[in-house]
């Protein structure tokens, strides 16, 4: 075959993948975040219900992390066992019924163990998710196909601001307040999505009755062919994966970005209060914005990672623009200027993901991907305990939000650094 016909067949082939995984991925993993997210729109009301003070509820925020990181790496090496159609539709089913439970907390202590167990629910589902890709997904198109992914990140705070806007006005409908019709509502999806992914998600290329013969040929020729190349590289057991150099850095990078991630996400509605006076529903509303700008940007520096070919730099260069963002954002005492700042922190926090995402599956392959994904997304989201944790800490001792965005760039120029020194080069066992 000619070297034109094979590459436009492999364009063909890739883009029908795409078509037909990537929406239903994307409609998961929006459900994913929407029931993360949706606590930073529940907490405009629901903090004053159960008496929590800013401390109290980064805490809390925070404690779905505490569950979450601990059985990551676990969960993603059974899921390598069972099958990702199987243990996805399982993790989406109990993290969709427990998401429904917050609505019946009623004390602080209640709140922190449903948050808790929330956690643990969800653990091994992104890095399952990632893992899965690499199956149907070749590495060269994989950054753009990550972020098109990702932008469902975004694309949670721009769906669940309006739904959580509409649903936070029904307070006293059927005796509930409006934060609980909130998680409710919101956390039913997870539960649905959760049986049609056992039925319909197919494990591999050669279970998709959707690809004819000549497609599942090529496509899973292609991908064997990258895994015979990763496996003539020096190769990593799991153990060597779990205590390599290189998958540490990741780490520390990860958990740099993502500690201004979720420090953002989860005050950003009351953030937005704050700065502009507006009501609940309404803060709730313009919150979408930030999420908007930041799930074109991610797509638009994917793109062209991938065309150039290059992932540290993008990372790099996006955290610093982040950092730099919210420095301006906790500066500026007008407020219209102050959200453009956060808008254009939120596109550079959230443009890292893709080209990161990219990064660990250059050198991981099989079980050491799913171990080596699942650990960098489990000491990554430590930063999910530590930054909605710092915001509360900070804006309850200062009555402000500025000190915390300061600290939220000080971490960033830390990723920064980080992914400028992140090696692509061939890993040493």
């Amino acid at each position: 075959m000619a070297r034109g016909s094979g590459d436009g067949e492999g364009v063909a082939v890739t883009a029908k993948v795409t078509r037909r995984l990537v929406p239903y991925l994307f409609l998961c993993y929006i459900v994913n975040y929407l029931d993360r997210f949706n606590i930073s729109f529940a907490a405009l009301e629901m903090k004053a219900d159960l008496g929590l003070s800013d401390a109290a509820y980064g805490v809390g925020a925070a404690m779905f992390f505490a569950g979450y990181v601990t059985l990551e790496v676990p969960s993603n090496l059974i899921l390598v066992r069972v099958g990702a159609r199987r243990w996805m539709a399982r993790i989406m089913i109990t993290w969709g019924v427990l998401s429904c439970g917050m609505a019946l907390v009623t004390t602080p202590a209640s709140f922190y163990l449903v948050r808790l167990l929330l956690g643990v629910a969800e653990a091994g589902f992104f890095p399952g998710m990632i893992f899965y890709l690499t199956y149907w997904i070749p590495a060269r198109e994989r950054a753009r196909v990550l972020a098109l992914f990702l932008t469902s990140t975004a694309l949670a705070g721009v769906v669940g601001a309006p739904v959580s806007a509409a649903l936070l006005r029904m307070h006293g409908v059927a005796g509930l307040a409006g934060w609980q019709w909130l998680f409710l509502v919101e956390g039913l999806p997870a539960v649905a999505l959760g049986v049609t992914t056992f039925f319909c998600l197919p494990d591999r290329p050669s279970d998709a009755r959707w690809l004819d013969g000549p497609e599942r040929v090529w496509l899973e020729g292609r991908l064997a062919m990258e895994r015979r190349a990763l496996q003539r590289l020096p190769r990593l057991s799991l153990w060597q994966t779990l205590t390599h150099r290189r998958v540490w850095h990741l780490c520390l990078l990860y958990f740099s970005i993502i500690i201004s991630f979720y420090g953002v996400a989860f005050w950003l509605p009351q953030i937005v209060r704050t700065w502009s006076g507006l009501s609940s529903a309404a803060a709730s509303l313009v919150s979408a914005v930030p999420y908007l700008v930041a799930s074109v940007s991610m797509v638009v520096i994917a793109r062209h990672s991938d065309r150039v070919g290059e992932r540290r730099r993008h990372v790099a260069f996006t955290a610093f623009a982040a950092a730099a963002a919210l420095v301006l954002g906790a500066l500026l005492r007008q407020p219209l200027a102050a959200f453009c700042a956060l808008c254009v922190a939120a596109a550079g926090i959230w443009s890292t993901l893709g080209p990161f995402w990219s990064l660990p599956t250059v050198f991981l392959s099989g079980t050491a991907a799913a171990g080596g994904i699942a650990l960098i997304n489990s000491v990554g989201n430590v930063g999910g305990l530590v930054g909605p944790t710092l915001m509360g800490v900070l804006k309850q001792r200062t009555e402000a939000f500025q000190s915390g965005l300061l600290v939220l760039a000080g971490t960033l120029l830390v990723a920064g650094v980080l992914g400028l020194s992140v090696s692509e080069g061939e890993p040493q066992a």
